[in-house]
């Protein structure tokens, strides 16, 4: 009989779209389980109020309490560190595996593992936020050398709105980046990948529809978490391969 395996995951308050559909992703794995913790999030900006929601401190609690639950890993799902550069989520999973002893990981730490595993240096950016978030997500790659040729974000900083974002507004959205990357292929930048870049967004279920309209990986960032803890546990994960080519890759 499979180990059972425990997964914790670190929600933003607000959020009410990756419970269900990390429940949903893991939900042909019968030996894992998944354990929610959460933590004040309510808005997304750049404003000093909406940093201070990511302090280490805050999290750390939110963190001890699905330790004492014996998770194997814990993930943050989150993305903050798109536009608080990655060594933010760095610090905070060093962070929680010293007070807890539990490994951890990210949302972005885990999609950026799979743009190299991939080999994706031009990424195409989904997201919901306003403009400098944006912004700041774009120059935080650029940083680490994947640049985004091509990104479309809705201008919105409240969180429970993001969960409101209709599939048909997303079916645009990914289709615009794709396709006008396309038209630009001659001069080198059509994207290798495209991230849906928001945890809050009710995206991860349409992943293997775009895959096969658009013929580029995407990566969700409810998906990419669960994918590295998976991974991690060294779970098969060949029963979830119609939720994106990334489960294909360990």
């Amino acid at each position: 009989m499979p180990k059972q395996i425990r997964l914790g995951i670190l929600t933003p308050s607000s959020n009410t779209s990756l419970e269900p559909l990390t429940q949903s992703i893991i939900s042909a794995l019968p030996n894992v389980t998944v354990h929610f913790s959460r933590f004040p999030v309510t808005k997304i900006s750049l404003d000093a109020d909406a940093l201070s929601q990511f302090q280490t401190e805050n999290i750390l609690v939110a963190a001890q309490l699905l330790a004492d639950a014996n998770v194997d890993i814990i993930g943050w799902s989150g993305t903050s560190s798109g536009w608080l550069g990655f060594e933010a989520d760095e610090a905070l999973c060093a962070a929680i595996s010293e007070a807890t002893g539990v490994p951890a990981t990210t949302s972005v730490l885990a999609l950026n593992k799979a743009c190299k595993v991939l080999g994706v240096q031009r990424l195409g950016l989904v997201t919901p936020y306003v403009d400098n978030v944006q912004d700041a997500i774009v120059r935080t790659y650029a940083g680490v050398g994947i640049e985004v040729t091509e990104e479309k974000h809705l201008g919105m900083s409240k969180n429970t709105a993001f969960a409101e974002v209709e599939e048909r507004v997303l079916d645009e959205m990914v289709a615009h980046v794709v396709k006008r990357s396309q038209r630009e292929e001659g001069k080198g930048e059509s994207v290798q990948a495209v991230t849906t870049f928001c945890t809050n967004l009710r995206a991860a279920q349409r992943v293997d529809f775009w895959e096969k309209e658009h013929g580029v990986p995407v990566f969700d960032t409810v998906a990419t978490v669960v994918w590295d803890m998976l991974r991690y546990c060294k779970v098969d994960m060949a029963p979830l391969r119609d939720w994106g080519v990334l489960f294909t890759k360990e």
